[in-house]
């Protein structure tokens, strides 16, 4: 007799512990609901989960509006093949100085902080704590949460807001983030190759690689998508890493791989580029639609091709 299959996961896996916004993230996914969630200690464990079959999807972050694209996701999506990206949200990012109880503001030398959570609140703590001390925390989480050991290295600790929930803290100020409009972007990996259907609002997203570091190589791979009305709402670049002036370079297109103009534009990559990595057409989280100029609308790509079909079938050309 055969024994029967394991149950597809139902996991969802996310940078944890509770409390981080990553976590915040996935409370926006409709499909995580009521589902098992898996907390991680980074982005490299959270796409193994999806690609091992451990959990269906990975809640990752890609972009902050202050920092630009996070580096470490962007080199696991180049690294790790076989993971698609199928939708995306949007978290506001502040923060909180948080010590234990009893501590006061003028107690702290030392503050623990995510490097990233620093960089996003290093304005106020240098006004308001100037001359302190910064240890670097593997989380924003993590930073609060050493402060409950017996004998913590710091005074106090960036953390997120709400993370009093899950831990005996005090907080000291409130919003002590510099830029009160930052949002981090947050995107749904899964091993699905399912495209969402095109909404007319969508996003799609790839890593290129440049065939060769010459004059004009990055105007080269640009004009794909300027020569057809493509805007790029991200291009970060990144070290392949085997040789120095080798880059491949993290895009996000305006448009949906269904539409005429984007398909048209991965096919020229495709001929240009070494390696194109697709990772996936999805909806855009802010619904913002597409401004698409008559000239790059799929009537006009189809009617271009009809032209030529024509022309080449030997019927007469009606200009």
């Amino acid at each position: 007799m055969s024994q029967a299959a394991d149950p597809p996961s139902e996991t969802y896996s996310y940078l944890g512990p509770a409390g981080t916004f990553t976590e915040a993230a996935l409370k926006l996914v409709e499909a995580a609901v009521g589902k098992p969630w898996r907390s991680v200690n980074n982005v490299g464990e959270a796409l193994d989960d999806v690609v091992t079959g451990r959990s269906v999807g990975a809640v990752i972050a890609i972009e902050n509006s202050v920092d630009g694209g996070v580096s470490a996701t962007q080199d696991a999506l180049a690294r790790i093949p076989g993971v698609r990206i199928v939708g995306e949200y949007l978290v506001p990012v502040d923060f909180v100085l948080v010590a234990r109880p009893g501590t006061s503001l003028a107690d702290v030398r030392t503050v623990n902080a995510h490097p990233v959570a620093y960089a996003q609140t290093h304005h106020w703590l240098e006004a308001n704590l100037p001359g302190h001390g910064h240890i670097p925390a593997s989380s924003n989480v993590a930073a609060a949460a050493v402060l409950l050991d017996d004998h913590p290295t710091a005074d106090a600790a960036v953390a997120p807001p709400g993370i009093t929930d899950h831990y005996d803290l005090a907080v000291l100020a409130d919003s002590i983030g510099d830029n009160a409009s930052a949002v981090t972007r947050f995107v749904l990996v899964s091993k699905t190759l399912a495209i969402p259907p095109r909404t007319g609002s969508d996003k799609t997203s790839v890593i290129v690689e440049l065939p060769a570091d010459h004059p004009g190589a990055l105007v080269d791979m640009l004009e794909q998508f300027a020569t057809r009305g493509i805007n790029m709402g991200l291009l970060s670049s990144r070290p392949i890493g085997d040789e120095l002036g080798r880059y491949r370079f993290v895009i996000d297109l305006d448009g949906h791989v269904r539409d005429e103009r984007v398909a048209d534009a991965l096919l020229g990559l495709r001929r240009f580029s070494p390696r194109v990595t697709f990772l996936g057409s999805y909806p855009r989280a802010d619904g913002l639609r597409s401004e698409v100029s008559p000239r790059y609308s799929d009537q006009a790509f189809v009617e271009a091709r009809d032209w030529l079909r024509a022309i080449v079938s030997g019927e007469p050309d009606a200009g």
